[in-house]
């Protein structure tokens, strides 16, 4: 009679676990979606939603859609960046170890809105800034020698438990596009391709890299592609100007005064001297 009661008292104990267990796996994506909600402003100090979180432990993998890094104070544009969709594959087992394993990362639909100057402030290099604050707030500093005949100082507190830590074996962000409002050197609107990101072996040592070094990481490498891609489409646009107007002058002095032969060429030689060809 015992034996039975034992046995019934497992099974239900066996059920309960399954239930709690589906359960989870229900509301997990939904926990993950409010803890991004909650840990991206605090690291970016901007706005961050998510439209879903999918997550299947079974299967080892997850989905995000609908992500929307918001600007930081100053700048117009209701966001920063979004991203339609992202895929990742992890090792479903690693969630409950110290180090979460994720085999890749494949990043689709990711829109840059660039605001500002290339070579000067704009809203990716201050997002970068607030992002990259607060772990050099972290660091730690030399302790100070207290006053004579002061209080002692009180004792420090016990450190923070860490995070779980990450592997990221691939990180990919194909097909993303750059709308950019130009100020400064060149005041316009303008859409970009953003060259492929492609980041490999992150956290891969038994020290893995945390959440905050992962986001710092690419948001790095994102505002990084759009500068180098602004920078050389201002530049070819410099050219382009340049070129049209010394073409331009050299048809308004031929019309005008009918130059031609070599008093033509001396011209346009210094016409090119004029716009530094």
């Amino acid at each position: 009679m015992k034996i039975k009661i034992i046995l019934g008292v497992l099974v239900l104990l066996l059920v309960l676990l399954l239930l709690a267990a589906l359960m989870i796996g229900a509301h997990l994506g939904d926990l993950v979606k409010a803890g991004l909600e909650v840990a991206g402003p605090k690291v970016t100090q901007t706005s961050l939603t998510v439209e879903k979180v999918d997550v299947s432990l079974l299967g080892g993998s997850a989905g995000v859609n609908g992500l929307v890094l918001g600007n930081p104070e100053g700048y117009q544009a209701p966001q920063s960046i979004s991203v339609s969709n992202a895929a990742v594959s992890l090792v479903a087992g690693s969630v409950l170890s110290d180090k979460i394993v994720i085999r890749s990362v494949e990043v689709h639909g990711l829109v840059v809105t660039f605001e500002g100057n290339p070579f000067g402030a704009n809203n990716l290099t201050k997002i970068m800034a607030n992002v990259q604050g607060p772990s050099a707030a972290s660091s730690p500093t030399s302790p100070q020698p207290a006053p004579n005949n002061s209080a002692p100082a009180p004792a420090p507190s016990s450190p923070a438990k860490p995070g779980k830590k990450l592997e990221v074996d691939s990180f990919v962000i194909a097909g993303a596009e750059i709308h950019a409002n130009l100020i400064g050197i060149v005041n316009r609107q303008i859409t970009l391709p953003l060259p492929e990101i492609r980041l490999t072996g992150l956290g891969q040592g038994p020290e893995g890299i945390t959440g905050a070094e992962l986001t710092q990481k690419v948001l790095g490498e994102i505002t990084v592609g759009t500068i180098k891609s602004l920078a050389a489409y201002v530049g070819n646009f410099g050219k382009n100007v340049t070129d049209a107007a010394k073409s331009a002058a050299l048809e308004g002095l031929k019309n005008a005064g009918d130059i031609t032969g070599p008093d033509a060429d001396k011209l346009k030689q210094g016409l090119n001297g004029l716009f530094g060809k």
